[in-house]
Order: structure tokens, then C-alpha cells, then sequence
């Protein structure tokens, strides 16, 4: 049954009647605009205890303390604030006189648009809220990047986005897909970018947040997210920002030797660059939405298993929607100028180089290249041989289009292109696929093609399809 989408001034008014829900608004940055709503539909008196703007950057640090980054629209300052608050209302509501009712405590920290519309503003929100007075809260924080041109604007979007939060959580509660797509409503998409989402407590123990970060692209919500080895969401400008990044793409449906032998010949050739620092280097796997959609529909299970073996070895990982690589190219370079890194077999260089992949374009292939070079890029290739009696393939040996020739060779003789050498030729013959079809049938010999222990998380967990009891009839037959 398809959803009743209310005014924001319905969500509010509904919150308001509710005697059991009660709490605190504590905004900073782009003023109280979510508590406005609460206060303009009427019977606010029965929902919120206090409301508070510490503007003043002094005042807040006196309320919530100093940042080691001296900034105050961060995840750490806002997780203060939530704490902080929630842990006042506790302390200062009896429960004696509040029996029945489940608190909570909301709070943003917002930098709106600037005057010169540079910068085009970004923030915070998250809400601590109780679903049963005698359960521990639960909490939903997330980050949002702003796109309206105007300050005003964005203080209005702010506000809407507040009420629904507050009112997704409890009132979605038992859906979090559906509370992750209630925050637009009354919002139009190309209004804000929700980037970093993250939900924990009792109510959501049965929530994996990197399905809730794949859920944000699958929505339109985001171009893309990125999760680290813990399996946790990282907002993508905290990880990214001025750093030299390495990026490996991949279907990783499983990750195999070959992966691992291409991320570690790439970063080893990377690391010897003059402008690249190992200290501020990170390394990405990443998964394209299209590579997620290669057999229809998007199989969460099947991308919850890449993902398991990827954060088993210890890999931070990339869902991106940019399949060509000038837009995954131009992505990172909202948040750096540094040196970047792009591992490649021979088959995704050849598609670099075709043309229908630009058509889209005004200026074709030479746009997109032109994108890609605007930055200080490198492309590492590794090599490919698709049987032991075929000859190796690399950048000298591939055929480029005639049109298309020259640049390929300009990029090559100015080592933008680089072909990886010190590669293990006893494993060429891998692919993913074959893997896959061997692991889904039961079939011998997969094992020796996966990272040590992968083959053990595939069996204990039936990841892929596995199933021992079809392994045990192939054995017999």
C-alpha cells in the first residue's frame, strides 16, 4: 500500500497531539527552523521541553566543548549536541511525572550558502528518540550537502527536513527504507544531496547501514557513498579531502587474487609518484550501480556478500553511480586537487577509448578526456591474458581507433598511462565470473583463486549462492 505523503505542517501538527512524545531542539547554524513548525501548527507546549540556538561559536563550545578541528559543522559536534541534550532531559525530566512518555532529542548544525555563493552550504541533523520510556533510544543521523541558490531557501529546506525526520522516526520506524525516503517529502530532489546516513539503537539492530548507504543512491538521493572495513558508513568529503586517492573498479562478484595483486602492484607503482604523500593516501574498491543492476533488478544480498568479503580484507569501498570514468574523475575532485590514481585492466582501457561511451557529450571523447586530464591523473593498466597460450596484452599492444591514436599515444609518452609490470603472471587466468559459476554449482576448485580465508567466509556464511549440501552431491558424483 502506497504511502499517504502529509503537509509538513500535518507531520508537525501529529507530533504536537502525540502527549507521549517529548523533547528538545537544539539548531545551529542556519537558525531554529525546524522548530518553527512545531511552534507555528499549535499544541507545542505538549512536545517540546526546550529550544536553543548557541549561534555564538563561544557560547557552544561553553555548552558542548571544543573540536580538535576547531569546526562546528561536523559529525563530532553533532553527536555532542545530541548527547548532551538527550542527557539533560533525563536528568532534569522526573520520570515519576513522565511515566508514558518517550523523549527525544533533535539537533542540526548547519553552514548555509555565502554571500558570494561559492560556497553552497552543507550540514548535519540527527534525532536520539525513545519508541518504549523504559527502552534505550535509538538515533538517525545523517549529512546533507545544499544546492538552492539562496540562503532563505535553504533555512526553509532545513526546516522541512526536520519535521520529517522527526516524524519518520516515529511513525516509519518499522520501515527504514521507506523513513530514508520520507526525508524528501515536500522536498524536491535537486533541493539538497543526503551523502552519509547512520542508524543505530534497538529499534534498528536489524539494519545494516550499508544497505541503508546503497538505498541513497538506488534513490536518487546521492551519486555516492562510501563504507569502510568496520562495515560503517564515512561521509565521502571527511575521507576524501585533500588527499591522493587509488581506486580499483570492479565487480568483486567474489573478490579474487587478481583484485588484490591489482590494488597492490597499482599502489606500489602509486607510492613511488613524487606528488603522492603515503600518509594522506586512500585507497577505494569501488562498485558501480550499474555493475549492482548487471542481472536486472538490484540484489541486496548479492551486494551485502561483495561487500562482506571486501570489508574482511579490511577494504574501504566506493557505490558510485558514475560509470564513465570522467564523472567517478570529477567526483573526487570536489574534494581534492592532489594526485589521483586509476587501476585498470586492458579491456576497461579500450572502452576509455570508445566513442559511444561520449556521445552524450558536445565535445565528445576529447571533453571527457579533457575532464579526466583537468585533474593530475595516472592510469595504471594491468595486464591480461585469457589463456596460458595467449599472448599478454597491455598498453603497447591494444589496438586504439585511428581517430583516437594520437592522444592515446600523447598520454602514453607523457606517463599518464602506465603499464603495471611487476604483476603475478600465475594468476592471469581468474576471472570473477568462472569463480562465481563454480561457487553457485557446487563445483571444485574455486578456492585457490580467492584471498586466503575468503573461500572459509564463503562456506560459513553461504555467500554467493554456497550451499555445502550441493557441494557434498558434486563431490559424490
Amino acid at each position: 500500500m502506497e504511502r499517504i505523503i502529509l503537509s509538513t505542517s500535518q507531520k508537525a501538527l501529529k507530533i504536537n497531539l502525540n502527549e507521549n512524545i517529548y523533547g528538545t531542539f537544539a539548531e545551529i547554524g542556519a537558525g531554529q527552523e525546524v522548530v518553527r513548525h512545531f511552534f507555528r501548527t499549535g499544541g507545542a507546549s505538549g512536545t517540546i521541553a526546550k529550544t536553543m540556538s548557541a549561534y555564538d561559536k563561544d557560547f557552544s563550545d561553553a555548552i558542548y566543548g571544543t573540536e580538535e578541528d576547531g569546526r562546528y559543522v561536523t559529525e563530532s559536534r553533532l553527536r555532542k549536541m545530541i548527547e548532551h541534550e538527550y542527557h539533560l532531559i533525563e536528568q532534569r525530566l522526573s520520570r515519576k511525572k513522565n511515566p508514558n512518555r518517550c523523549y527525544f532529542a533533535f539537533s542540526d548544525t548547519v553552514a548555509t550558502i555565502n554571500f558570494t555563493k561559492k560556497f553552497k552550504g552543507h550540514g548535519w541533523m540527527g534525532l536520539r528518540f525513545q519508541l518504549d520510556p523504559k527502552e534505550e533510544p535509538n538515533d538517525v543521523i545523517f549529512h546533507i550537502r545544499m544546492k538552492e541558490e539562496e540562503a532563505y531557501l535553504q533555512q526553509e529546506t532545513i526546516g522541512i527536513l526536520g519535521v520529517n525526520l522527526i516524524y519518520g522516526c516515529f511513525h516509519i520506524r518499522n520501515n527504514p527504507e521507506e523513513l530514508l525516503r520520507s526525508l524528501y517529502d515536500n522536498i524536491a530532489k535537486y533541493k539538497i544531496e543526503i551523502d552519509m546516513v547512520h542508524f543505530e539503537g534497538p529499534a534498528f539492530e536489524a539494519v545494516d547501514n550499508r544497505l541503508m548507504s546503497l538505498q541513497l543512491i538506488k534513490n536518487g538521493m546521492t551519486d555516492a557513498v562510501i563504507f569502510g572495513p568496520e562495515g560503517k558508513n564515512i561521509l565521502p568529503a571527511a575521507l576524501l579531502y585533500k588527499k591522493n586517492i587509488l581506486a580499483l573498479r570492479g565487480s568483486f562478484r567474489p573478490a579474487t587474487k587478481v583484485n588484490l595483486d591489482m590494488i597492490k602492484t597499482g599502489y606500489s607503482n602509486f607510492i613511488k609518484e613524487r606528488k603522492v604523500d603515503r600518509e594522506k593516501l586512500v585507497v577505494l574498491f569501488e562498485i558501480t550501480l550499474n555493475n549492482l543492476k548487471s542481472e536486472g533488478e538490484i540484489d541486496e544480498q548479492d551486494f551485502l556478500d561483495r561487500a562482506e568479503i571486501l570489508c574482511s580484507l579490511g577494504q574501504t569501498v566506493l557505490i558510485s553511480n558514475h560509470q564513465e570514468y570522467y564523472k567517478l574523475v570529477e567526483y573526487f575532485s570536489r574534494y581534492t586537487e592532489e594526485r589521483m590514481g586509476l587501476i585498470m585492466g586492458v579491456t576497461n582501457l579500450l572502452e576509455l577509448f570508445d566513442g559511444k561511451y561520449y556521445r552524450s557529450l558536445k565535445g565528445g571523447i576529447l571533453e571527457a578526456f579533457g575532464i579526466l586530464y583537468s585533474t593530475d591523473l595516472k592510469l595504471y593498466v594491468y595486464p591480461s591474458q585469457p589463456t596460458t597460450e595467449s599472448k599478454i596484452e597491455d598498453s603497447t599492444s591494444i589496438k586504439i581507433h585511428p581517430r583516437f591514436k594520437p592522444l592515446y599515444d600523447f598520454l602514453i609518452s607523457n606517463r599518464r598511462i602506465i603499464d603495471i609490470e611487476d604483476y603475478d603472471p600465475e594468476i592471469l587466468q581468474i576471472f570473477s565470473r568462472d569463480i562465481l559459476r563454480k561457487i553457485r554449482n557446487g563445483e571444485k576448485g574455486w578456492e585457490y583463486a580467492l584471498p586466503a580465508f575468503v573461500d572459509n567466509l564463503i562456506r560459513e556464511k553461504g555467500l554467493f549462492g554456497y550451499s555445502a549440501k550441493t557441494g557434498e552431491l558434486k563431490e559424490k558424483e
